[in-house]
C-alpha cells in the first residue's frame, strides 16, 4: 500500500514555472441550523475563458488547505467542507502543460500520487465532505467530486466528463476506482471509455444525475444557496441520499466481467488494438471490481505514469495543441473586419448535401435560406427533409416549438433564380463535373449582386477553373464541407490566384458562424484531405485488382488507427464521388496516384461491399465480383507490403505538399486530417505517426518535426 504522506514531491517544482495558480479560498458559513460549513472556492483569478485547471503547486497548496480544515475539523470548528469553483466552473482538469514537461516516469507516477495525496484528503476530514459542481467539471475537476461524500451539481454546468481516454491517458486521481463503485461498471464504461472515443463526448448536468455521479441537480439562480441548504438537511439527517448503485447494491461476480468482456470485443472491432488508453481504461475498471481503494489508486499511479510517458500521449497532446489553438486562430484568413455581412444564403441544389447545407446554415445563422433546382418535385423534397430534420431536434428536445417554426419559415425552396438576387453568400452543391458548376455559377452571377460571394463545395476540382467563365472570378472560393455536414467540424477553404480578401475573409466569419473549423489551402487538386485519402484508397484498390482479399486489405490498414477502414470509407463518402476524386488525382498526378476504370462501373451498383454487423467491410456483393472478374490478378500483397505502400505514400506526398505551399506547415496537413478525416488524436495526425514509423526518413531523408514526436520513456 502506498503512504502517500511519505513521498518527496519535490521533483514536480521545476513544472510549477508558468503554471497558473487556481487558489483554495475558505470561508465560514453558517448554515440555517447554526453549523458551521468551511467552503472552499477555487479560483484561480481569471474570467470563465481561463478555466481552473490543476497545476502541481495549485495541488500542494490545495492539500496544506485541507490539512488545515482537518485540524479545525478535529477541534470541533467546523462541522463539514464544501467546495465549489469560480463562476461558471469547477476546474477542466489537470494543468495538461504541465503533464507534458514531467521529464521522467518517476515524475509522472509522481504526478498521479499528488492527486491521490490531496483528493484523498475529501473522505479523511473527520467530517463530511460536499462537492457543489457549479460549472465545467472535466477530468481531474470531477474526480474532486467522486471523492467527495457528496456532490450537488448545477443545471447550467456546462459540461462534466473524464475524458482522458481522449487524450491517451486515463483517469489518474480516482475517478477509474471511484467511478464504477458508485455508478456501477455499464454506466462507468460509458462514461470512461464510449463517450471520450465518440469525439469526445460530454455529460450534461442531468445526465450526472441520472447516473448517479451526482446526488441532487439544482437551478443556477439558486444553486449554491441550496446546496447549502440540503448540505444541513444531509448533516441533521432530514435529508436522506438514496443511491441506486451503493457497494453493497452493485452486482459484481456475473454482470461486471461480462460487462468488461462486451467491451472489450466492441473496443477492438471499432478501434482495433493499436490505442492503448481505452485497454488500459478497461483493465482499471474490471480491477475494480474487488480490492480497496489505496489498491485501485496504486493501480492508476502506475498506469498513468505509464502512458504519460508514452508515444501516443505525446502524440496526442501535439494534436490537441492543434485542435484548441491552431484551428482558433487559422493561419493566412484575413481581417474578420473584411467581412461582408450575410444577411441570406442560396443554396445551388436541393439534392441530400444541398438540405444539410440548408439545415445548417439556417440553424446556426438564423438567416432566410434559399434552395432552388431543375424541378419543383426535387425541391418539395428537399424542403420536406430540411423540416422533417427540424422536426427531429423539436422532438429531441433541441429545439422548442417557436425556435422550429421560426427555421423552418426561414427556409424558402423555388425554381425560381430570381430570387438569389438579395443572396449575400451563393454556395453551391451540384453534380462534381466542371462543366455543371461552372454552368451555373454562370446563370446566377446574372442575378446577384456585384459583392455577393459565391462559394463551390468541390471536393477536388479547381476552383480557379470553375470560375474561369466568371465576369468576375475574384468573388469566387473553395467552401469544402466534409460528410456528415452535421458532424464533420473542418471546412477546406480554398483560395484561387484571383481571390479577394473580402471574399476570403467572408469565408471565414461564415464558417465561424457554422460552428465548423476553417483551414486555407491553396487551389491544388485534391486540396488536402482528399488528396491523401485518394493515396490511401488507391494503394487499397490496387492491392484488391493484385488478388489480396478485400477484407486482408481493410486489416492491413488497420494500423493506421483510422476510424474505418479504406473500402468502409469509400462506402460512407460514395463510390460516384471516390471515383471522381480518384480520376481528379491521377489527371494530375498519374504517376503518384492509382486508379482503375473499374471504379466507375462499381459505382454504379446499388450495393458494393458487404458488411458485418459491425459495419466493417467484409468483402464484395455478388454484383460487385461480378463487375471485376477477370480484372482482379493473382499475386496478393502482404499487410507489411500494403501498410509500407501506404506510409510512403503518404509521406511523399505530404512532402510535396509542404513543398508546393498547398498550406504553410505539417502542422495544417495533420489538422485537416484530424478534423476532417477522424485521424486519430493518439497518432498526432499523419506526420508524427510517419516520422515514428520511419516513413519520413525513408521517403524523403528527414522527419517532418524536429525533433520527432516521442514520448519520453522510462
Amino acid at each position: 500500500m502506498t503512504n502517500y504522506d511519505e513521498i518527496d514531491f519535490s521533483p514536480l517544482t521545476a513544472l510549477t514555472d508558468g503554471e497558473v495558480i487556481t487558489h483554495a479560498r475558505v470561508r465560514d458559513v453558517t448554515l440555517p441550523s447554526g453549523r458551521i460549513l468551511a467552503l472552499i472556492t477555487l479560483d484561480n483569478g481569471r474570467d470563465h475563458t481561463r478555466p481552473n485547471t490543476l497545476g502541481p503547486a495549485t495541488m500542494t497548496a490545495l492539500g496544506e488547505t485541507l490539512d488545515d480544515l482537518a485540524r479545525r475539523a478535529s477541534a470541533g470548528e467546523i462541522h463539514a467542507v464544501g467546495i465549489t469553483g469560480k463562476q461558471y466552473i469547477l476546474a477542466a482538469g489537470a494543468d495538461l502543460s504541465d503533464i507534458t514537461r514531467v521529464g521522467s516516469k518517476d515524475n509522472a507516477r509522481l504526478v498521479a500520487q499528488l492527486g491521490h495525496k490531496v483528493f484523498g484528503k475529501l473522505g479523511s476530514l473527520g467530517v463530511p465532505s460536499f462537492a457543489f459542481v457549479n460549472g465545467l467539471a472535466l477530468g481531474g475537476g470531477l474526480e474532486i467530486a467522486l471523492n467527495s461524500d457528496y456532490r450537488t451539481v448545477d443545471a447550467s454546468a456546462a459540461a462534466i466528463a473524464l475524458p482522458e481516454v481522449f487524450l491517451g491517458i486515463i483517469p489518474g486521481w480516482g475517478g477509474a476506482y471511484l467511478l464504477p463503485n458508485l455508478i456501477g461498471i455499464e454506466n462507468a464504461l460509458e462514461v470512461v471509455i464510449s463517450n471520450p472515443l465518440k469525439q469526445n463526448r460530454m455529460l450534461k448536468p442531468q445526465q450526472a444525475f441520472d447516473l448517479g455521479i451526482m446526488d441532487v441537480i439544482f437551478p443556477a439562480a439558486t444553486f449554491l444557496e441550496r446546496s447549502l441548504a440540503w448540505a444541513d438537511g444531509v448533516l441533521s439527517g432530514a435529508v436522506k441520499v438514496e443511491r441506486k448503485n451503493v457497494p453493497g447494491k452493485i452486482e459484481r461476480t456475473i454482470k461486471w466481467p461480462v460487462a468488461v468482456k462486451m467491451a472489450r470485443g466492441m473496443l477492438e472491432s471499432k478501434i482495433g488494438t493499436i490505442p492503448r488508453s481505452p485497454y488500459v481504461a478497461l483493465d482499471l475498471l474490471d480491477k475494480a471490481r474487488g480490492g480497496t481503494k489505496e489498491e485501485g489508486f496504486a493501480r492508476e499511479d502506475e498506469a498513468l505514469a505509464d502512458l504519460v510517458t508514452g508515444d501516443q500521449f505525446a502524440a496526442s497532446m501535439y494534436a490537441f495543441d492543434l485542435v484548441q489553438k491552431r484551428a482558433k486562430r487559422p493561419v493566412g484568413a484575413p481581417d474578420k473586419a473584411l467581412a461582408k455581412k450575410v444577411t441570406k444564403v442560396g443554396i445551388i441544389g436541393a439534392g441530400l448535401m444541398a438540405s444539410q447545407f440548408a439545415l445548417l446554415f439556417v440553424r446556426k445563422l438564423q438567416v432566410p435560406v434559399l434552395i432552388t433546382d431543375l424541378d419543383q418535385a426535387r425541391v418539395d423534397k428537399g424542403v420536406a427533409y430540411i423540416h422533417d430534420e427540424i422536426g427531429a431536434l423539436e422532438a429531441k428536445g433541441r429545439l422548442d416549438a417557436d425556435s422550429a417554426n421560426r427555421l423552418r419559415a426561414l427556409v424558402t425552396g423555388t425554381t425560381d433564380k430570381s430570387l438569389y438576387a438579395d443572396c449575400d453568400f451563393v454556395i453551391e452543391a451540384v453534380f462534381e463535373e466542371v462543366g455543371v458548376k461552372q454552368a451555373v455559377f454562370g446563370e446566377i452571377e446574372q442575378i446577384v449582386s456585384e459583392d455577393a460571394i459565391l462559394a463551390t463545395n468541390t471536393s477536388s476540382l479547381s476552383v480557379a477553373e470553375i470560375g474561369s467563365k466568371l465576369a468576375h472570378p475574384e468573388r469566387l472560393v473553395g467552401f469544402h464541407f466534409f460528410n456528415p455536414v452535421a458532424v464533420m467540424p473542418l471546412i477546406e477553404i480554398v483560395r484561387t490566384d484571383h481571390t479577394t480578401d473580402a471574399a476570403l475573409s467572408t469565408a471565414f466569419v461564415v464558417a465561424k458562424g457554422l460552428g465548423k473549423n476553417a483551414v486555407l489551402t491553396a487551389d491544388a487538386p485534391g486540396f488536402v484531405v482528399n488528396r491523401l485519402l485518394a493515396k490511401v484508397m488507391g494503394e487499397a484498390a490496387r492491392a484488391v485488382y493484385e488478388g489480396t482479399p478485400v477484407a486482408d486489405v481493410e486489416k492491413a490498414f488497420g494500423p493506421l488507427g483510422l476510424p474505418m477502414g479504406p473500402f468502409q470509407l469509400i462506402d460512407l463518402v460514395g463510390w460516384k464521388v471516390a471515383a471522381h476524386v480518384q480520376d481528379t488525382m491521377v489527371h494530375a498526378f498519374p504517376d503518384r496516384f492509382y486508379a482503375n476504370e473499374n471504379f466507375h462501373a462499381l459505382a454504379e451498383l446499388p450495393q458494393v461491399v458487404e458488411k458485418d454487423k459491425g459495419g466493417r467491410v467484409t468483402g464484395f456483393t455478388k454484383a460487385a465480383e461480378k463487375a471485376l472478374k477477370g480484372q482482379v490478378g493473382s499475386s496478393p500483397a502482404s499487410a507489411d507490403t500494403i501498410l509500407r505502400r501506404v506510409q510512403d505514400g503518404l509521406a511523399q506526398e505530404i512532402r510535396l505538399m509542404l513543398d508546393e505551399g498547398v498550406v504553410p506547415e505539417v502542422e495544417d496537413i495533420d489538422l485537416c486530417l484530424i478534423l476532417g478525416a477522424g485521424w486519430p488524436f493518439i497518432d498526432g495526425g499523419a506526420s508524427p505517426y510517419l516520422d515514428r514509423e520511419g516513413a519520413s526518413e525513408q521517403t524523403f531523408g528527414d522527419t517532418f518535426h524536429h525533433p520527432p514526436i516521442r514520448g519520453i520513456g522510462a
